[in-house]
């Protein structure tokens, strides 16, 4: 039998029991991707971030991330929570496939710096009908979890927001609803059914496309951002550049050892 650290975090969370749960699994070399892909779906939660140390002087561990139905491009929530179990410094840096990304500790905060998405505009009526919608323009960010904006008029209309499932589910899209916020600047909902998962408590990747989206219509680099799914979460967003940074409390609530 074979024994795997086992954390479960909550990332973007003012407190243990909100923010988005990702479980954290370092290992000291890749399982099978069928023995990942089976974890994750025995963990069932949002993503399970694996991770090996670095062969480089440029991470300190690679990092991949599964659903519980398909390993994802992108995951922001799990890799904060990864660098809150991994981090020995003031910062810990991670090889992916969407390139290099670092979490660091700013004051009382974590922050994860990523890669900022370049958006489209594109014409995407199914999803508006999906999302049950009038049609509307569609921001489309290829390469994060082909996140798709869509601006709202006010946080009413995100929060009232009740879409036809299993018609989202048939695209290939998360779909992001926006609009400027009442407490905060910002606010937003992510629903990700092609990868097993509704609505997503709070998603870093949605957020690497909403900062230049924002950013651009606020007319300055800093803002917060409420996501308001059941659990809810509060990021504190800016660009930097072509990066986007993304920063929040995390919570580890579960600590064990997965059996194999």
């Amino acid at each position: 039998m074979t024994s795997i650290p086992f954390f479960q975090v909550d990332a973007f969370a003012g407190q243990p029991l909100t923010g988005n749960p990702a479980a954290v699994m370092p290992l000291e070399k890749w399982l099978d991707d069928a023995v990942m892909q089976a974890i994750a779906a025995e963990n069932n939660l949002s993503e399970t971030a694996f991770t090996v140390p670095g062969e480089s002087d440029d991470a300190d561990f690679e990092l991949r991330w599964f659903t519980p139905t398909d390993e994802v491009e992108m995951c922001g929530h799990a890799t904060i929570a990864a660098g809150h179990i991994l981090m020995t410094g003031v910062s810990v840096r991670f090889s992916t496939k969407s390139g290099l990304m670092t979490v660091s500790r700013r004051d009382e905060l974590l922050e994860l710096n990523m890669r900022a998405a370049n958006l489209s505009e594109v014409h995407e009526p199914e999803l508006c009908a999906a999302l049950r919608l009038p049609d509307s323009p569609v921001w489309l960010a290829d390469g994060y979890n082909d996140a798709a904006i869509i601006h709202l008029a006010d946080e009413e209309a995100v929060r009232a927001v009740a879409p036809d499932f299993p018609a989202l589910k048939r695209i290939h899209r998360m779909a992001v609803v926006t609009a400027p916020g009442e407490r905060h600047d910002v606010v937003s909902r992510v629903f990700v059914p092609y990868l097993g998962i509704d609505e997503d408590p709070v998603t870093g990747s949605a957020h690497a496309a909403l900062v230049p989206y924002w950013t651009k219509r606020l007319g300055r680099s800093e803002f917060t951002a409420l996501q308001a799914s059941a659990r809810t979460g509060v990021l504190n967003c800016r660009l930097e550049g072509d990066r986007a940074v993304l920063g929040g409390h995390c919570h580890t609530v579960i600590v064990g050892q997965f059996q194999l």
